[in-house]
């Protein structure tokens, strides 16, 4: 019996098929391209368990509804082979045919028992804290994360999952350190590059956030398409701070959009970069055509409400007719019933309509029906930053129907975390013009810092 780079017990592998074990390990945990490896190596070793196991975890990270169908072969080959194999690679079995029915609950109690009992399945930790993550379960996350101490304290990339755990738990401090402990480990740790730009961005660390990464960006090269376009996009995010459009157009098209435009990720991605770039002034020409046409190719798509909620809001700003459909499936899923039937029903439906409403020029509706899922939207999945989005939407929402009070309370809100921001002080002085107060309105335009 040979072991995977953790030392976990690995059956029925010969060296070629080990190889992929460790490529899909490492490539999972660093982001790098290589753990599509697996696939071939899985192809090859039909009597290696773990094999089949991660070929048939590759492909539900499509998270399209096509997944379970192109796992399936590969789930059916890891049960058979289940009989054999360790407890633990059977167990992993049991969890991906879990993954790929939606049983979500089920998943996470029986993979928490799994980890803990095998706290150097680094995988396994990560592929955890993934499913917490697209449950807005953020001490889940760390508690994830953790299990992976004291046993995997001198690996890489621990700490860059502990770190985002921290961060999403809004415990700032942890998190940076982590993150810098991560980074001591292997610098050129990218979840550790995110997890600490999500710090920065939340304490306003504008500067330093830009200088910080554009320092290691370069090590971004050659990463997954999620990474290399999650990373900039987290620049992208510094720079509308500053005003810097033609940089944040340069990012997004160099290195937001373009990489793997069918993955459901980057299609998120640059969604959400372009509507915070119309919605913090910058021109986008007709940048939204090309994401809607490949967004549109993905069909009535209701896998995550998170990714589908992005989805519907690009196909309804670019003026498809997909976006109906697609909202006819949105409340077709939230009667479904099923352990997230609440989710859709009371915090996905109602933001659909609203992110529908304010593409179509509706602002009274997208007020009404967004706001009332604003409270909520933790529980659709994403982070903090990303669901800002929903957040700006709704606010440019009470800016164009008036709704002055409401909307200075909002902005004053986020002046705490992007104190001198552009986009936040040129909003807060139309405000107090609008209302009466010109010296707040003047002092608004003081504190905005290009550059």
């Amino acid at each position: 019996m040979s072991a995977d780079r953790y030392g976990n017990a690995v059956t029925g592998a010969d060296a070629e098929a080990l190889t992929g074990i460790d490529n899909f390990v490492h490539g999972f945990l660093s982001y790098q391209t290589k753990a599509a490896n697996i696939l071939a190596a899985a192809q090859a070793a039909p009597g290696c368990c773990l094999a089949q196991v991660y070929a048939g975890m590759l492909w539900m990270f499509l998270e399209a509804p096509e997944a379970p169908a192109h796992a399936e072969a590969f789930i059916a080959r890891a049960e058979a082979l289940s009989s054999g194999a360790t407890a633990r690679e059977a167990a992993l079995a049991r969890l991906t045919r879990l993954w790929a029915q939606g049983n979500i609950p089920a998943f996470l109690e029986q993979a928490e028992a799994l980890a803990r009992a095998h706290p150097r399945d680094l995988a396994l930790i990560k592929l955890l804290q993934y499913h917490h993550f697209n449950r807005g379960d953020a001490p889940g996350m760390l508690r994830a994360g953790l299990i992976a101490l004291p046993s995997a304290e001198a690996e890489p990339y621990v700490h860059g999952m502990i770190a985002f755990g921290y961060e999403q738990c809004h415990l700032l401090d942890h998190a940076e350190a982590s993150a810098r402990r991560a980074m001591q480990i292997e610098p050129t740790d990218p979840w550790a590059h995110h997890a600490l730009a999500h710090v920065m961005l939340t304490q306003g660390r504008v500067d330093e956030g830009i200088a910080f990464l554009e320092g290691v960006a370069p090590s971004w090269a050659g990463l997954n398409s999620f990474m290399h376009s999650h990373n900039w996009w987290h620049l992208a995010l510094f720079y509308l701070s500053r005003g810097r459009h033609d940089a944040v157009r340069e990012a997004y098209d160099r290195h937001v959009w373009g990489i793997e435009k069918g993955y459901s990720q980057d299609q998120v991605g640059a969604a959400s970069l372009l509507a915070r770039m119309e919605l913090a002034g910058v021109d986008v020409g007709g940048r939204w055509a090309d994401v809607a046409d490949h967004i549109a190719a993905r069909g009535a798509d209701t896998v995550q409400p998170f990714l589908t909620m992005q989805y519907l809001y690009a196909l309804a700003r670019a003026g498809r007719d997909q976006a109906d459909a697609l909202m006819a499936a949105v409340r077709s899923r939230a009667a479904a019933g099923g352990h997230d039937a609440g989710v859709w029903a009371e915090v996905a439906l109602p933001a659909c309509e609203g992110l529908l409403a304010h593409a179509r020029g509706d602002a009274e509706t997208c007020v009404a029906r967004l706001g009332q899922a604003l409270p909520r939207m933790a529980e659709t999945g994403g982070s903090h930053a990303q669901r800002d989005l929903f957040e700006q939407i709704h606010l440019d929402a009470l800016m164009r129907t008036g709704r002055l009070a409401q909307a200075q309370q909002a902005l004053e809100l986020r002046r705490t975390f992007d104190p001198d921001g552009v986009p936040v002080n040129t909003m807060l002085a139309d405000v107090y013009r609008r209302v009466g107060l010109t010296p707040l309105a003047e002092a608004a335009e003081t504190r905005r810092r290009y550059g």
